[in-house]
């Protein structure tokens, strides 16, 4: 497969093009030396377009985690032995693609590996695995994982606050450094085997989240997708975290986000709001973020287990004879089992705690009821697991001293490595399975204990069990972790509540037989339907569909380091060239221009609504040439424009979205619409006056013509969603009136219908029209929605044009819109301007005795 993204020079001088998956080829081992990287650093980011035709036949998944999905160990004579990671997600995950999917891994290795070993491992793992490793120097490696990503993000994503030294820590800038050069890394192995612009890329969880904009850089139309396993936090505790906007910015360089949740998904969407200034709509079931004119989908999906890998463990006869072992070992006592990783998230004290209340509450448990805690080795590391390891072992210790006796211990603690068939049979064994975690972004231990206790045949004849009769299990599931809402059949509880948590597992021990059948077939259904194998091939779907278009759109790179962004746009849509429409501007006259005045005319980031000095000096100087006719359309109350621009006596204003219109300053205001009463804004207003009373930071601004309540400054969520329940109760109420309710740019406005400022563009060509006048030129500039209107009038009004007519019809921003031309800011718009005024008065003054100013009469 060729690979456009040459990492090697020379073989791009030489002609040679770089093969991947045909040829076996050396890859070139990118630099991994440690050391800190800017975030400004921009070496190789050259954006690139990948136009070139494509070699590919089949097509290809890139995935791309922390770890590869290998077992590593030395063998006695020193050689590296590899071999596949059964119980690794990205291994299971392929099973979902499809056979046709050729799929390509990008991730560390586990152990270390010498430098002078680096590019032979890499060219056996190329060739026997298609595994590209990311070799992290030791100290580089450190920072990054159990420094930032350990101390920073894991806390953080599980809602625990830096609120001291001992609890997260204090934000260490090397360690982000240290994160963004391993993501740097990561990003340059993408490179040496990616096809562009047929290869799809899936990068997993909150170790490579900034690896999106490496990526994007490099690549404008790079297929992205990526899937966060851990939560993600509400937005009060994610806005403490220094490097918010970097990552929000770099995860919306995907084209596709998976959450397990709706829950995570709503608190990221939320932070996009807060903290960017993004909404999000629902189109068809489908959540989408309009981010620079590209759609950032987002997915929620729980992932799965992987049901093959444990039926085969099941029909193991190790299995078979552990599960003898342990039937023998607990004879006449039922087991509640806790499977957790030894940290401070996953809430073993607190299980601990509420078995001890169980048996304090229920001596008839006593020497009959036994909890198997295994304590799985901790990811990480530091004081935190020190000081959970030894609560757990001082909590076991008391209870059993407490309540235990010869032959019967009421807490079994593992704490060493079991083999996965040994914590097969353990569930095989268990009545009920206990995950009680006080924060976890998924946890499969309740879907592998569902599948397991189905069984199968050699297990039933073991346990003395009828095969005919119906299977049981039962769940107590913390209402923080990331599968409870899949499983509505547990028993769902607060963690910290140890009194209830208690009486949970009372009530899964007492629960009648066919209860528990019945639970467990319905689990069971779900698990089964929803293996991992399904969960993948739900996401690849999608990200097919969300890159659906990146072909015919056109992408421009923008921004510096983190702050690079994607701009996508239809291939029509350009920017609007100064040298063009002065050129344009000379040659033509007659000439009719349209300016929006908010966002358009007036700049965005002044206080003062006022126009300036600037602006009213460039559209005197437009209205003094007498080819031009130059019309105002603004939103605002007639009242006020004409305070703000009495001194532009040659100025036609348009006024409440063009409901009221007036040529020049001589002229008398008429209406665009004819209204019989507005006897509807005594219904509207009372609507508006509640919710603005009940939204701090709202205000309602009346017109004449119109009823707008704003939500500007108001919350983003709450604003949102007030304006949601306003529209319906302004549209219910006002059903047989006269009037559309809108919802724009954190405003809801009511208006009479018909209303809108393409009615001044068609009074401006209509009237041009009967007088004779074919404008050759025409130039109308907007900045929103209401804008709109003004684009669709212009482009279908060729019978009121000259048959040479320049039109210019130009948006502020790059962003989906009507209009052809497009300029960045207010900036951009009054120095164009002003080049169209300087054209006006350099005419002028050439033709000095014979200028006369057109008189336009609407």
């Amino acid at each position: 497969m060729v690979s456009r993204s040459y990492s090697n020079l020379l073989d791009l001088i030489s002609g040679d093009s770089p093969t991947f998956g045909r040829e076996k080829k050396r890859l070139p081992r990118a630099t991994t030396v440690a050391g800190a990287l800017s975030e400004l650093d921009d070496d190789n980011c050259n954006s690139v377009g990948s136009d070139a035709p494509s070699s590919v036949s089949q097509e290809r998944m890139i995935i791309v985690g922390n770890q590869l999905p290998l077992r590593v160990h030395r063998k006695e004579n020193g050689e590296w032995d590899f071999s596949w990671d059964e119980d690794s997600l990205l291994l299971q995950l392929k099973d979902g693609l499809g056979e046709d999917v050729e799929v390509i891994y990008i991730g560390g290795l586990k152990e270390e590996i010498d430098l002078d070993e680096q590019d032979d491992v890499a060219q056996t793992l190329l060739d026997s695995f298609k595994c590209v490793p990311a070799f992290l120097p030791p100290e580089l490696f450190s920072k990054f994982y159990h420094g930032f990503c350990k101390q920073h993000l894991w806390p953080l994503f599980h809602y625990m606050l830096p609120l001291s030294p001992d609890l997260g820590g204090r934000f260490d800038r090397s360690l982000w450094q240290a994160y963004l050069s391993v993501n740097k890394i990561f990003a340059d192995k993408v490179m040496e085997v990616i096809s562009p612009d047929d290869d799809f890329v899936w990068v997993h969880d909150y170790h490579l989240m900034v690896l999106p904009t490496f990526l994007r850089k490099r690549f404008n139309r790079v297929k992205l997708g990526f899937f966060l396993h851990s939560p993600f936090p509400s937005s009060e505790i994610y806005r403490t975290l220094p490097v918010r906007d970097e990552l929000l910015r770099a995860l919306l360089n995907s084209d596709l986000i998976g959450f397990h949740t709706f829950d995570y998904a709503r608190h990221f969407l939320s932070c996009c709001s807060r903290m960017l200034g993004l909404s999000y709509q629902s189109k068809r079931g489908y959540i989408g973020l309009e981010y620079y004119g590209r759609t950032v989908s987002i997915k929620i999906l729980p992932v799965g287990i992987h049901i093959g890998q444990l039926q085969y463990v099941l029909n193991l006869p190790e299995t078979e004879s552990k599960v003898a072992e342990l039937r023998d070992q607990f004879r006449d006592q039922t087991i509640l089992l806790g499977v957790d990783d030894m940290d401070i998230f996953k809430g073993i004290s607190l299980k601990l705690l509420a078995m001890e209340q169980l048996l304090i509450q229920h001596p008839d448990k006593r020497g009959k009821v036994v909890l198997v805690q295994i304590a799985n080795p901790a990811r990480g590391r530091g004081r935190d697991v020190q000081e959970v390891q030894s609560e757990t072992n001082a909590t076991v210790g008391r209870i059993n001293e407490t309540f235990g006796r010869p032959g019967y211990q009421p807490v079994v603690l593992i704490d060493i490595p079991l083999q996965f068939y040994e914590r097969i049979a353990y569930y095989v064994l268990a009545e009920c399975c206990l995950v009680t975690a006080v924060r976890d972004g998924m946890n499969l231990i309740p879907y592998e204990y569902i599948i397991c206790r189905q069984g199968n045949e050699k297990l039933d004849e073991t346990l003395r069990l009828n095969p005919e009769s119906p299977k049981k299990s039962m769940l107590v599931l913390s209402e923080f972790i990331g599968c409870s809402p899949s499983l509505s059949g547990a028993i769902r509880v607060n963690p910290w509540n140890i009194d209830a948590v208690a009486e949970a597992m009372n009530s899964a021990l007492v629960v009648a037989e066919s209860e528990k059948q019945l639970r467990h077939e319905k689990h069971h259904r779900y698990v089964s339907t929803h293996d991992v194998g399904y969960w993948a091939r739900s996401f690849w779907q999608d990200l097919e569909r969300a890159c659906r278009d990146h072909v015919r759109r056109r992408c421009w790179g923008i921004g510096f380091g983190l702050g690079f962004r994607v701009i996508a746009l239809d291939p029509n849509f350009r920017k609007l060239s100064s040298e063009h429409i002065v050129s344009a501007y000379k040659r033509t006259k007659n000439r009719a221009i349209l300016l929006d005045y908010d966002g358009a005319v007036m700049l965005p980031s002044s206080i003062s609504a006022t126009p300036s000095s600037e602006a009213v000096g460039i559209l005197n100087s437009l209205c003094r040439d007498p080819k031009n006719i130059v019309f105002l359309v603004s939103g605002k109350d007639r009242k006020t424009l004409t305070e703000w621009f009495s001194s532009c006596e040659l100025l036609g204003i348009a006024a409440e979205h063009g409901y009221f219109l007036r040529p020049n300053q001589e002229a008398d205001w008429e209406t665009c619409a004819s209204i019989p009463d507005f006897d509807w804004k005594q219904i509207a207003e009372p609507v508006m006056q509640l919710y603005a009373e009940t939204t701090d930071g709202s205000t309602i601004e009346s017109k004449e013509s119109a009823l707008a309540w704003n939500y500007q400054h108001a919350d983003p969520d709450f604003g949102s969603c007030q304006a949601k329940e306003l529209l319906d109760h302004l549209e219910s109420v006002l059903a047989n009136e006269p009037v559309s309710v809108k919802s724009g740019q954190h405003i809801v406005e009511v208006k009479p219908q018909g209303v809108n400022k393409g009615l001044v563009a068609e009074r401006l060509l209509v009237t041009m029209k009967q007088k004779s006048i074919l404008p050759d030129f025409v130039l109308c500039i907007g900045d929103d929605r209401s804008d709109e209107d003004m684009f669709e009038v212009i482009a279908s009004a060729k019978d009121s044009l000259s048959p040479v007519a320049e039109v210019f019809a130009c948006t502020v921003g790059r962003k989906p819109s009507k209009a052809k031309y497009y300029l960045e800011d207010t900036t951009e718009i009054l120095r164009m301007l002003q080049a169209l005024a300087s054209a006006s008065e350099q005419a002028a003054a050439r033709n000095a005795p014979q200028n006369t100013q057109r008189a336009f009469v609407a």
